[in-house]
């Protein structure tokens, strides 16, 4: 892995997740999913999970942030889900159900992490995450193991 090259990566797109075009910003959301674990990249995300100007842009980065499955990706959303105002709420929420309403081990996995991410040291982390917990809790997958 080149972290140097990574580094490039996540300063690059958080210059274009900048951009007036909202269609340049959900593209530099998703890209910038890929790059959740690294510090460099949680603030961009937070902003363009949390963009002001087009909750497209929301919605992409939600989804992206989620389909990791990961630590990394739930964390994201849920630090933003705390603080999203009502509209971005919902982009978030519907993310959420696109993501995890398929598979009832995919569902039951991202619980377990909300369990643990509820306990976060970062109030804001851990609110959200609670809140996440919730709305995960309410989903019925479709394909649940035999």
């Amino acid at each position: 892995m080149d972290r140097e090259l990574r580094r490039a990566a996540v300063v690059a797109l958080g210059e274009l997740g900048r951009s007036r075009d909202y269609r340049d910003r959900a593209d530099a959301g998703h890209g910038l999913a890929g790059f959740a674990e690294m510090q460099d990249a949680h603030g961009s995300l937070l902003e363009l999970v949390l963009d002001a100007g087009d909750t497209f842009v929301t919605r992409v980065t939600a989804e992206a942030l989620l389909r990791r499955k990961d630590r990394a990706g739930l964390m994201t959303v849920s630090s933003a889900l705390a603080v999203a105002d009502p509209n971005q709420g919902d982009w978030i929420r519907t993310s959420v159900i696109d993501v995890f309403s398929i598979f009832s081990q995919d569902r039951d996995e991202a619980i377990r992490l909300c369990e643990e991410l509820s306990q976060d040291a970062d109030d804001r982390v851990a609110r959200g995450a609670r809140q996440l917990h919730e709305l995960l809790a309410e989903i019925d997958p479709a394909h649940c193991p035999a």
